[in-house]
C-alpha cells in the first residue's frame, strides 16, 4: 500500500478546494493486516484487510463540521469523493452556531516516524505457531501487519507515523474445558519469546486438571500478572483527563485533590517514544506527561477544548484524553520469584467483567477468568472458581501494593472493530497484599 503518496495526493488537493477563510483538517488511517485464526493449533481462516479511511474537517471561523469517509487508497477514484464531501461541509457551515471552545492549533508543525519499520511475516508466524501447539487444543487470534496514521492541516500541520506490529491472543483448553490464556505482542517477531510464552501456558495448563478450590470471601495475598491489571488500567486511565478531573466524573478526583494517596512504588507516564501510537494528534503535537510520580498526582492531559474551557495550556493530549501509550514503571520483583514472594494466596493471570461499584471512590469490582490458582508456600496447588472482588483502586495500589515486577510487559489492544487499534500499555505485575474477594 502507497500510503505516504496517497496521503500527499489527497492533501494536495485539498489545498486547491480552499475558498476564502476556509480552512481544513485531515486525519487518515489506514492499515494493511493479515488476521489468522486458530483452532487446535490449526489455522481455520486467514485473510487481509486493506483498508483506508479519512476524517475531512472544513473550518470558517469558528464554525466547523466534519466527514468521515472509506477510500479505496488509490487516487484517482477517492479525489472526487473526497471534493464531494468539501461540497458537503461548505454547505452546511452557513447553519451552524459558533463552538464557543474551539481553539485550533493553527501553527505549522511537522512530525515523521516511519524509519527501520519491521516487515511482519503472519504466515511464517503462523506456521511456527501451529507447530509449537502440536498436541495442545490451542484456539487463538493472529493479527500483524503496517498500520499508516496522517495528519494535516491548512495551517501548515503536518504528522506521518508508520507503526508495524503483531498481537497473538491464545488459549489452552484442558479437557475438562478449562483454559489458560496467554499473549504475545511487539514490533518484532522472536520464535523463542513465543516458544516461552507458549511453555508458560503449557505448565499451567498440567494444574487446570486438579479439583477445582472453592474459597470463601474474604481477603487473599494475591499477584495480578499484567495483563490482569490491563483491564483495572483500561478502566481508570481515562481519569487522567482534565475535563474529567474538572468536572468531578473522575475515579482519580480523590487523588488530585489531595484526599488520597497511592504507593510511592507506583509511578507512570503517558510517553512518546516506545508505544506505537503516533507522536501527534489532531491536537498537535503530543507531548510526554508524568502521570503519577512515586504515588502522587502529576500533570493531566489536556485537549485544546479543555484547555479553553478551564483556562489551562494543552499538551496535545487526544480529544477523549486519555493516555495512548501508558508505561507504569517497573519495581523491583523478579519474575522468577513472583511465586516464592506470594508465598500463599492467589496467583491471578486474567480478569474480566470489570467495571465500577463506585466511581468516585474509584471502587472497582469483576470476576476473576480463566487460570486463576491457590498457591502454598510458593507453589501451585489448585485451580480456584471464579470468584468476584470489589475494592477501590487506593487500595489496590496504595497501602496493599507490596512489589512490581521488573519488566514492563508491552500489551497491544486486541479490538479490531472498524480497525486495529494503535494505543498500548506498558505494565508490570503487581503483588498486593490483600486481594478482597466477595463473592
Amino acid at each position: 500500500m502507497r500510503a505516504r503518496e496517497h496521503f500527499n495526493g489527497l492533501l494536495a488537493f485539498l489545498q486547491e478546494q480552499l475558498a476564502g477563510e476556509e480552512g481544513f483538517t485531515l486525519g487518515y488511517n489506514a492499515e494493511d493486516s493479515a488476521f489468522i485464526r486458530f483452532n487446535q493449533g490449526r489455522v481455520r481462516q486467514a485473510g487481509t484487510v486493506r483498508q483506508v479511511y479519512v476524517t475531512l474537517a472544513l473550518y470558517r471561523g469558528l464554525r466547523h463540521a466534519e466527514s468521515k469517509l472509506a477510500l479505496s487508497g488509490e487516487r484517482e477514484a477517492d479525489l472526487p469523493l473526497l471534493q464531494q464531501a468539501v461540497q458537503q461541509l461548505r454547505a452546511i457551515l452557513p447553519g451552524l452556531p459558533d463552538d464557543p471552545y474551539l481553539r485550533l492549533n493553527r501553527e505549522a508543525w511537522r512530525s515523521e516516524s516511519s524509519d527501520a519499520v519491521a516487515p511482519q511475516d503472519a504466515a511464517a508466524m503462523a506456521v511456527q505457531i501451529s507447530e509449537l501447539a502440536q498436541g495442545l487444543d490451542l484456539v487463538g487470534f493472529l493479527a500483524a501487519g503496517p498500520q499508516y496514521q496522517g495528519f494535516a492541516s491548512s495551517w501548515g500541520a503536518f504528522g506521518w507515523h508508520v507503526a508495524s506490529s503483531f498481537n497473538l491472543e491464545f488459549s489452552l483448553f484442558h479437557g475438562n474445558a478449562q483454559a489458560v490464556k496467554s499473549t504475545y505482542a511487539g514490533e518484532r517477531w522472536d520464535a523463542e519469546v513465543f516458544a516461552g510464552k507458549l511453555h508458560g501456558a503449557r505448565q499451567q495448563l498440567a494444574y487446570l486438571g486438579r479439583p477445582l478450590r472453592a474459597l470463601a470471601p474474604g481477603d487473599y495475598r494475591a499477584y495480578l500478572s499484567p495483563a490482569a491489571l490491563e483491564e483495572l488500567f483500561g478502566l481508570f486511565c481515562w481519569g487522567f483527563g482534565a475535563q474529567a478531573l474538572a468536572s468531578g466524573g473522575s475515579p482519580l478526583q480523590r487523588l488530585f485533590s489531595g484526599k488520597a494517596a497511592l504507593s510511592p512504588m507506583l509511578s507512570m507516564d503517558e510517553r512518546i517514544e516506545g508505544g506505537l501510537a503516533p507522536a501527534f494528534t489532531r491536537e498537535g503535537p503530543r507531548q510526554a506527561v508524568t502521570l503519577i510520580r512515586a504515588g502522587q498526582p502529576g500533570e493531566r492531559l489536556v485537549s485544546s477544548r479543555s484547555a479553553a474551557e478551564y483556562g489551562l495550556t494543552a499538551n496535545g493530549a487526544c480529544s477523549g484524553e486519555y493516555p495512548l501509550s501508558l508505561r507504569v514503571h517497573g519495581g523491583e520483583l523478579e519474575e522468577g520469584e513472583v511465586l516464592a514472594r506470594l508465598g500463599s494466596g492467589l496467583y491471578i493471570g486474567n480478569l474480566w467483567y470489570c467495571n465500577f461499584s463506585d466511581l468516585p471512590a474509584g471502587r472497582l469490582t469483576g470476576m476473576t477468568r480463566f487460570a486463576t490458582f491457590w498457591v502454598e508456600d510458593g507453589e501451585i496447588q489448585a485451580p480456584v472458581s471464579t470468584m468476584r472482588f470489589d475494592d477501590s483502586l487506593f487500595s489496590f495500589f496504595g497501602e496493599h501494593l507490596e512489589a512490581l515486577s521488573r519488566t514492563p510487559e508491552l500489551l497491544l489492544p486486541g479490538g479490531t472493530y472498524g480497525a486495529r487499534q494503535t494505543g498500548s500499555m506498558a505494565l508490570p505485575g503487581a503483588l498486593l497484599s490483600r486481594f478482597t474477594l466477595t463473592l
